[in-house]
């Protein structure tokens, strides 16, 4: 059976709500929520659930969670940071001791159960409902329910990204039990769940203590520590999500909004200010120069996030100075505009992926960004006995050079890529859009693109996730340049004359590097909405 296609999306259109994910049958789960009375936030942990079940690629309950939430009677913006903790018994010297450091200061396996680090989505699921849900969990998660139990056809990109992850899931303690047969499902082929079905329900009945002092930590426990890790229960235990002050900065008469560190939409916000000092009206959008003032405003703001960004709990990172409009004025003068600069240091500010996005908004007008995550593929591809979900690898991205802001510490939060987006208009903050595009390191130059597509070219949110893109990987100035399909051959030349190492012409699954993103705008006079679903992933947005 062959799912091949070519097509064009148009934005969808709604009165009165609205879910955008990346797989449809998550989306009604979200919208079945709404039209029988949910609000936005109830709607967007039925949507997060029903993910984990029809896209356990990238998402579930062995991750962690991040969400924005606007409030239309308030007009304000809060976020919930949903990220765990490294084990209180791993240190710096006990992974070296085992010989599993790289050259470079990082895990030499990233799928090492060391990587795992204690999964702070459902307390993130259960914390988002108990301070601004209206429904029980049981109601929210039953959509899910039912998907784990009777099963679902698999859309094509999940299929794919499944079939990459056999060796891992073949080898990993528990995860043969998220194959069919020892194959991972292909397209359209009926995949069931029941054990992730009977991890719902628990944590429908029990709430979050039922996943983190009873039998799901007990499993959680156990499949580590057989992987040989070191997470105990008391470190389950121990886990709380944390409710944060957003950070934010101001864009051509909207604000754009993101969750603190230890997530990198810090990143997107400092790109965004660096890019207000260049009229790009006054650019090609297809052109050169604006592809090159969009990649060197990155290449800024990645020198100094690579660097920054860690818990601040165990560092102090200068948000106030990198964030001025001051300090932005100062990064911009070293944009050379006829050529690359690849050798960019982190400044020093005046202080003052795998993943799943999506975002809903209600008739009343409140908006959920809301972003989950196990990271790289199924995380470390480790299935708890009997609970039907992966365990994430987020602890990969620590540093292990002690000197490092980001360095590996007990009950320390690592460097997190995952980040959902919010934009308010300044004029009256009301809601513009819950915004975000999903995929690793890709993510904060995914938020900075469409914000420019929408904010300074007009798009609509379907044109702006089209719009083709770049991606700097690894994320740091001297980072290679790849370019997606669609970028005019001319652009390519040029940017190569200009010193940029590119690889370009990127195309066909490959595109998920350029991540897969979810827009809904709403007209603040009429309150239509308009969404966008990204074409790169199985998805869309329904409204009603």
């Amino acid at each position: 059976m062959s799912f091949d296609f070519i097509s064009r999306r148009s934005p969808v259109l709604a009165q009165h709500g609205m879910v955008a994910s990346s797989q449809p049958l998550a989306t009604m789960a979200g919208i079945r929520i709404l039209q029988t009375g949910g609000n936005a936030t109830d709607a967007a942990v039925a949507t997060a659930a029903a993910l984990n079940v029809t896209e356990p690629t990238s998402t579930g309950l062995g991750g962690d969670f991040f969400a924005l939430l606007y409030n239309a009677k308030t007009r304000a913006v809060t976020a919930l940071n949903g990220s765990g903790r490294v084990p209180a018994a791993l240190t710096i010297d006990h992974v070296q001791a085992q010989n599993l450091a790289s050259p470079s200061h990082q895990f030499a396996n990233p799928f090492h159960a060391h990587c795992v680090t204690v999964p702070g989505a459902c307390a993130g699921w259960c914390d988002l409902i108990e301070r601004h849900g209206t429904l029980s969990m049981s109601r929210i998660l039953a959509p899910a329910i039912a998907l784990a139990e009777e099963g679902f056809p698999v859309a094509p990109a999940t299929a794919h990204y499944w079939q990459r992850s056999e060796d891992k899931l073949r080898s990993a303690l528990g995860g043969q039990t998220l194959l069919i047969n020892g194959n991972a499902p292909r397209a359209g082929e009926i995949f069931r769940n029941p054990s992730l079905a009977r991890t719902m329900r628990t944590i429908a009945e029990g709430g979050k203590d039922a996943y983190y002092r009873g039998d799901i930590a007990r499993a959680i426990v156990h499949a580590v520590q057989k992987s040989g890790g070191v997470m105990t229960t008391d470190d389950l235990a121990a886990h709380t999500s944390t409710w944060d002050e957003p950070i934010s900065t101001t864009y051509r008469g909207v604000r754009v909004w993101e969750c603190p560190p230890n997530g990198q939409g810090l990143a997107a916000l400092m790109a965004l200010n660096v890019l207000e000092g260049f009229d790009l009206k006054q650019t090609d959008p297809m052109g050169v120069a604006r592809w090159h003032l969009m990649i060197e405003a990155m290449r800024m703001a990645f020198a100094d996030t690579s660097w920054y960004v860690a818990d601040p709990k165990f560092s102090s990172i200068p948000l106030d100075g990198l964030l001025s409009k001051q300090y932005a004025t100062e990064r911009r003068g070293l944009i050379h505009l006829d050529r690359a600069t690849l050798d960019t240091q982190h400044g020093s500010p005046v202080a003052g992926s795998d993943t799943v996005y999506f975002c809903v908004v209600d008739d009343q007008g409140n908006g959920a960004s809301v972003i989950n995550s196990n990271y790289m593929g199924f995380g470390t591809g480790i299935v708890p006995e009997g609970w039907g979900f992966t365990l994430q690898n987020r602890g990969a991205n620590f540093s292990l050079d002690p000197a490092h802001p980001n360095a590996l510490a007990p009950r320390k939060r690592p460097y997190h890529t995952i980040i959902p987006g919010m934009i308010t208009r300044e004029s009256d903050r009301s809601l513009y859009a819950p915004f975000g595009v999903m995929g690793g390191f890709m993510q904060p130059q995914g938020h900075m693109q469409v914000v420019v597509g929408m904010i300074d070219d007009g798009l609509d949110p379907q044109a702006a996730l089209d719009r083709p893109r770049f991606c700097i990987e690894p994320a740091n100035a001297a980072g290679i340049v790849s370019l997606e399909s669609g970028v005019p051959t001319i652009v390519v030349t040029e940017l190569e004359k200009r010193g940029h190492i590119l690889k370009s012409q990127v195309s066909g699954y490959a595109r998920a590097l350029f991540g897969r993103g979810q827009i809904i705008r709403r007209d603040p006079d009429t309150g239509v909405l308009c969404g966008g679903s990204d074409s790169r992933a199985d998805g869309c947005a329904i409204g009603y």
